[in-house]
């Protein structure tokens, strides 16, 4: 069975529910949006995280969970989205984007805890289900979201025992189930039955309320338990203790059990002496799972005897390694929620401990960002900031709203990181709020519109170049600093890129000769690189490989990792164009295992893409398939257009090699459309080369079927180009469209060219349920179970 994505492996037993499981999975057979609504601690979360894994199969791309518990506003639904599928968001608006890459997979999406983001969520989840056909959601949240379509299902408590004299339940067995874990002797018999009873009927039934419970076990016994109960309840059980006393009574939320599940959390509360309750208030401000270093951060010095203390009063979930080997605590969100209603009155330590959040984010960023910078302090840097996500972005949120300085510093600490996990998307619209009140020119400006061109670089040049030249410009006829090195190698790459090559190569050589005088190492490598890729492209390959090797002089330790990769990838480049193929080879693999190991996703493609020519060049057919194909799927993560159109090269020369010509001069004529039309040139370099075998393709072809082919390639969007790109790496596969109709011909057609299936039902005059029915039977009959599957068909077959 296909497993659930997103979601650490839980620790315990999944009790009862089977009605539930089978309730919920039914609805989501039917529909496309299920809720899964019901009060704090009723257990949506782990029904729904359960009911993903039996239904994992069904779903080509998998089961997703995003959790929104730490989200403070809609606007970070798309970004959590994106991150928990492990897609970078490409340009564009943030709901638009996910929609754009939600919409060629077939996945379960389960977004976790909404309530408080319902209007956004609602809103989020109607667009992307319009966008995404093959897309289901399984949403949890207190109320329902609202949305036209939407299934719901209210989940209640575990059923009780009916009597005294008949004790078997789910709500017994799970009380036992957890009672086990904290006494292992604790054994469920006459004695101890009644007991049992008596306290789950105490609380209801509620999941977390027992588990809480059944957490006191061996402190309590069984019995003792269930009279402390008693006492505290009687007590608690008034309208102030209720959370949703203000909210309108039995309207949104079911008011008792509320009011019993914050009792439980009241009871074991009240246990703590006030130091501890301080410390308790605080921990909650911190997202997800945490340090010491942030408990003290936030709580102060005695946080650290405090969170001893949690633990063992079952407060805090005993610490467990993050991606980075430091031990995390977690406190239940349940627990979060009633802490967060006993801070909301204090509002002054609130704010001092978000305030206080933030500089640790801060502090955390800037020691990681100085790690990143050398190439032996890349690897555990980014296993730190992966491990700290969500608290470096609730400060920086935090920070956005008071604290614009460290915005700023927080938001050019995360650039590196952001780019080497191909977060360009979302780095550059925080990075663009973080320096809006910064004054145009200052030092931390300049800093900040560098990070802004490097984010943009790849999606769109003439910004990425713009950024670079404010910099320049502003500190234009002032000491030389790093900053306009960075500024003046930034100009140099945009403008390669651009086709404006002797300019790059003078931006290059000021860079180069500013970064000596300063003793600038990494600004030396980029002014180098930039140097050699001017003389690449201008055909002089004996002083491209003479720049590139001076890079191999400079001390590897003392430059950020990406440059040790990229640099190694350049001198491959170079090597092959001289003819010295098997080094160039070992190069490539060189920079393709250091990019693995570091998990660079740009760095990742590029090495895969280098390899991938390198080994055409060698004659590995199959090598080259091999490492296309990765690259092409690591792309649709990265957002970068340049890359689709390094792939469309590659596999213009694949099919010319392999003898496919009528696919060879269809995706080069697709190639040289969508460059014209967005003004990416194609380097004459790399022209000369195209033209050749063109050439011999089309006299392969002859006039008419060449015509054809070129036709289809023009016609082509950058998408379907990209799609049709991935099919040529692929092996060669006769298209499975014979038991289709004309008919079902037509909805494969147009399901490649992009429409949604409300569109078709438009075009075709027909219901949008008619058109689910008819691509199911499609699915059916071919095993194209994605909507990129029915694309690569299409494309196969050519009809589109």
């Amino acid at each position: 069975m296909a497993g659930l994505r997103g979601h650490t492996a839980t620790l315990t037993s999944f009790v009862g529910r089977q009605d539930e499981l089978a309730g919920v999975a039914g609805l989501l057979e039917r529909g496309r949006l299920v809720t899964l609504a019901g009060p704090g601690g009723v257990g949506k979360t782990r029904l729904a995280t359960e009911v993903g894994r039996r239904v994992a199969d069904r779903f080509a791309d998998g089961v997703w969970l995003v959790e929104l518990a730490g989200a403070p506003d809609p606007g970070l639904v798309p970004a959590a989205v994106a991150s928990a599928l492990d897609l970078p968001l490409p340009a564009g608006e943030p709901a638009q984007a996910v929609g754009a890459l939600l919409a060629p997979r077939q996945l379960l999406l389960i977004l976790d805890n909404c309530e408080h983001l319902l209007p956004g969520v609602a809103d989020l989840c109607g667009a992307w289900l319009l966008a995404a056909d093959d897309v289901r959601v399984l949403a949890t949240s207190r109320e329902p979201l609202g949305v036209s379509g939407e299934s719901r299902y209210r989940l209640g408590p575990l059923r009780l025992p009916a009597a005294a004299a008949q004790c078997s339940s789910e709500a017994i067995e799970l009380f036992a189930d957890r009672a086990r874990l904290a006494d292992p002797g604790f054994r469920l018999d006459a004695t101890t039955e009644p007991a049992v009873a008596r306290v789950v009927t105490r609380l209801d039934g509620l999941p977390l309320a027992i588990e809480l419970a059944a957490a006191r076990v061996e402190a309590l016994g069984v019995t003792q338990l269930a009279d402390k109960l008693d006492e505290d309840f009687q007590l608690l059980s008034g309208a102030g203790t209720s959370a949703g006393a203000g909210a309108g009574g039995g309207g949104r939320l079911a008011a008792g059990r509320h009011r019993t599940l914050a009792a439980t959390a009241e009871w074991s509360y009240r246990l703590l002496d006030e130091p501890e309750r301080r410390a308790f208030r605080l921990l909650s401000v911190l997202p997800g799972p945490f340090t010491l270093d942030a408990a003290r951060a936030v709580a102060g010095q005695e946080a650290q005897a405090a969170v001893l203390r949690l633990v063992d009063c079952s407060l805090l979930i005993p610490p467990r390694p993050g991606a980075d080997g430091r031990p995390r605590y977690r406190m239940l969100q349940t627990l979060r929620d009633h802490d967060n209603e006993r801070l909301a009155p204090r509002k002054d330590e609130l704010h001092a401990a978000s305030r206080s959040l933030a500089c640790f984010a801060v502090s955390v960023a800037e020691q990681a960002a100085a790690g990143l910078a050398t190439s032996a302090g890349e690897l555990d840097a980014l296993r730190w900031l992966d491990a700290e996500d969500a608290l470096v972005h609730q400060g920086l949120a935090w920070a956005l709203e008071h604290d614009a300085d460290a915005a700023l510093r927080l938001a050019v600490a995360l650039t590196p990181w952001w780019s080497l996990r191909g977060r360009y998307t979302a780095g550059r619209g925080l990075l663009s709020a973080a320096c809006k009140s910064v004054p145009d020119g200052s030092p931390p400006w300049c800093t900040a519109q560098n990070c802004l061109g490097r984010l943009t670089t790849g999606t769109d040049e003439a910004a990425a170049l713009g950024h670079f030249t404010a910099v320049r410009d502003a500190l234009a006829g002032g000491p030389p600093t790093p900053a306009l090195v960075e500024a003046l190698a930034g100009r140099a790459n945009g403008l390669l890129n651009l086709g404006h090559l002797a300019e790059a190569a003078e931006e290059a050589r000021q860079a180069l000769d500013l970064a000596r005088d300063l003793g600038y190492p990494p600004g030396e490598v980029r002014a180098l690189w930039w140097l050699g890729a001017s003389a690449y492209y201008s055909g002089d390959h004996a002083a491209c490989l003479t720049w590139w090797r001076r890079i191999q002089r400079i001390d590897a330790a003392g430059i950020p990792g990406s440059l040790v990769r990229r640099s190694t990838l350049f001198l491959a480049l170079a090597l092959a164009e001289t003819g010295e193929l098997a080094e160039a080879h070992t190069h490539c693999e060189r920079a393709l295992t250091l990019a693995r190991r570091a998990g660079a996703l740009f760095d990742l493609a590029d090495a895969l893409v280098f390899m991938a020519d390198v080994s055409l060049l060698m004659d590995r057919v199959a090598e080259t398939r091999t490492y296309l194909r990765e690259a092409m799927e690591l792309t649709g993560r990265i957002g970068n257009d340049l890359f689709v159109f390094d792939f469309m090269e590659l596999a213009g020369h694949l099919c010319a090699r392999t003898g496919r010509h009528g696919e060879a001069v269809t995706v080069w004529a697709a190639d040289a459309a969508l460059r014209r039309d967005g003004g990416i040139p194609l380097p004459s370099q790399d022209a000369q080369r195209r033209d050749e075998a063109l050439r011999t393709a089309r006299e392969a072809l002859g006039a008419a079927r060449a015509g054809a082919a070129q036709a289809r390639g023009e016609a082509m969007s950058l998408s379907l180009a990209a799609q049709y790109a991935a099919l040529l790496a692929g092996p060669e596969i006769e298209p499975a469209l014979q038991p289709l109709s004309a008919r079902e011909r037509e909805l494969v057609t147009l399901v490649a060219q992009g429409h949604t299936n409300a569109q078709i039902a438009q075009q075709l005059y027909i219901s949008v349920r008619t058109v689910g029915s008819h691509l199911d039977r499609i699915r059916d009959k071919t095993g194209c179970r994605r909507r990129a599957d029915l694309t690569r068909l299409a494309l196969r077959a050519g009809l589109v």
